[in-house]
C-alpha cells in the first residue's frame, strides 16, 4: 500500500512540478469553499479535466504552505484498491505519515463512485475526522443521494468542456484591440474543436473517438453488463445525429429493433456518463411527462467527430446549452413554434433564449418570442452576442 500511495502522490518528494494548464474558472469557485467543511464533489465527462483540477488545487495548497504529506490523492477506479474501503485507505495513510486524528488533512478521491457505499464512507470521515474532502466522478450518479448521507455536507460542481474563453486561454491566443474581429474566426474554429482539453491541444480526432470507445465499453457496456454491444454503438451515432432535436424513444427503438423500455434505459446510461444532456419541454407537469425530451451532446467536438462540422446553427445552440446548463433550461413551445431555451425561474432570473447563428427569426418565431410572458429575453446571433449571457450570471 505504501508504494501505491507514493505513486499517486509524487509531490510528497521534493522537486515535483505541477505543470497542468490552469482553469481559473473552476479553481476560483472551489477555493471559495475550501475554508468550509463542505465536501466538494466534481462531476463531469471523462477527460474533461476533473483530475487536473484536483491536482491544481493540491499545487495551490502546497504553495500556500500546507504540509504536502497532509494531502492525499487516490484514484478509486484503480483495481489495486478493489479490496480496500475508503476508510481502510485513510487508516493506512495516517499510519504511513504518523498523522494524529486531530491534525487536518486534505483528501482527494478521484472517481469516488467506483466504491460501494461511498457516500456513507465520506460521511463517516466528515463526521469523525478533521478532513477537507474533494471527490470526483464521471457518473451523474454522484447527484443521487437516496439516503441523504451527504445532504447539508456537500457541494456539487459540474466540470464542463472548455468554453470559448477557456479555449482562447488554452491556445494562448493574445490579440491586440485592432485584431478583435479575428475573434469571430477563432469562434468558428472553437465550434469545430469543442472543449475537450487534450484534443484542443493536439487536434487528434482519433483521441476523441478512442475516448468515446472507452466510455461506451467501460462506463456503459461493462458496468451495466450489456450483451448487445453493436446496439449501444449504433445508438450513440443516432444520438449525435439528433443533437439539438426532440428525441422520440419509439423511433429510436424501431430503428435499432429493440423495445422502447430498453431504448429509454440505454439513453439514460449515456446521460449518466455526461456524453449527452436532455432537457424537458417547458410547461405543466402533465406536459413534462408526455412531451419528448430535447437532446444535446456533452461536447460539441465529440459530436463533430462523428457527424462532421455541419449545421453550424445546431452546433452553436449546443454550445449555448452547455453554457447555461446550470440554469436548468427547458425548451419553449407555443402554437407549435419552438424557442430554444427558457431557464428555470428558481435558478435566478428567468430568461427566454433563441439561438440564431448568422440568421434571423421567422415571422412566426418573432410573434411567439414577443408574446411569451417572460420579462427577460435574449436573441443570440453568433459570437457577437455571447456577452449577453453574462446577464444570466446576476
Amino acid at each position: 500500500m505504501q508504494k501505491l500511495l507514493n505513486t499517486f502522490n509524487p509531490w510528497w518528494d521534493d522537486g515535483y512540478l505541477f505543470q497542468m494548464q490552469k482553469r481559473d474558472k473552476y479553481l476560483n469557485r472551489i477555493f471559495q469553499h475550501m475554508e468550509s467543511r463542505d465536501i466538494i464533489l466534481l462531476a463531469g465527462l471523462r477527460r474533461v479535466g476533473k483530475t487536473s483540477i484536483m491536482k491544481l488545487i493540491i499545487g495551490e495548497l502546497i504553495s500556500k504552505g500546507f504540509d504536502k504529506t497532509r494531502i492525499l490523492f487516490v484514484s478509486m477506479d484503480d483495481f489495486l484498491f478493489n479490496e480496500k474501503s475508503i476508510i481502510d485507505i485513510i487508516a493506512e495513510y495516517r499510519l504511513l505519515h504518523k498523522i494524529r486524528m486531530e491534525e487536518k488533512i486534505h483528501l482527494f478521491f478521484d472517481e469516488v463512485t467506483y466504491k460501494d457505499k461511498w457516500q456513507q464512507q465520506l460521511k463517516n470521515l466528515y463526521d469523525k475526522e478533521n478532513v477537507k474532502i474533494i471527490a470526483s466522478s464521471s457518473s451523474s450518479s454522484i447527484f443521487i443521494d437516496e439516503n441523504a448521507y451527504l445532504t447539508g455536507r456537500s457541494r456539487i460542481i459540474e466540470v464542463k468542456p472548455l468554453d470559448f474563453d477557456e479555449w482562447i486561454e488554452f491556445k494562448d491566443i493574445k490579440l491586440k484591440a485592432v485584431d478583435k474581429d479575428l475573434m469571430v474566426t477563432y469562434f468558428d474554429e472553437y465550434l469545430s474543436d469543442g472543449g475537450m482539453p487534450e484534443f484542443v491541444l493536439t487536434k487528434d480526432r482519433a483521441y476523441l473517438q478512442n475516448l468515446v470507445e472507452q466510455l461506451i465499453y467501460k462506463d456503459i457496456i461493462a458496468r451495466h453488463n450489456i450483451k448487445m454491444k453493436s446496439v449501444i454503438k449504433d445508438l450513440f451515432l443516432l444520438l449525435m445525429e439528433r443533437s439539438g432535436k426532440q428525441l422520440s424513444i419509439n423511433n429510436i427503438a424501431k430503428i435499432l429493433n429493440i423495445t422502447p423500455s430498453n431504448a429509454k434505459r440505454y439513453i439514460e446510461y449515456f446521460e449518466e456518463t455526461f456524453l449527452i444532456g436532455l432537457i424537458k419541454k417547458y410547461g405543466k407537469t402533465n406536459e413534462l411527462i408526455t412531451s419528448q425530451n430535447k437532446l444535446y451532446s456533452g461536447d460539441i467536438g465529440i459530436r463533430n467527430a462523428y457527424t462532421g462540422y455541419r449545421d453550424k446553427g445546431a452546433v452553436f445552440e449546443n454550445y449555448i446549452y452547455l453554457k447555461i446548463k446550470e440554469k436548468k433550461p427547458s425548451y419553449y413551445v407555443e402554437d407549435g413554434i419552438e424557442i430554444d431555451f427558457i431557464t428555470d425561474r428558481y435558478s435566478g432570473s428567468q430568461y427566454l433564449i433563441e439561438c440564431k447563428y448568422n440568421s434571423e427569426l421567422t415571422e412566426k418565431q418573432k410573434k411567439v418570442f414577443e408574446k411569451a410572458a417572460v420579462k427577460n429575453k435574449i436573441i443570440l446571433n453568433g459570437y457577437v452576442d455571447l456577452h449577453l449571457l453574462k446577464k444570466l450570471e446576476n
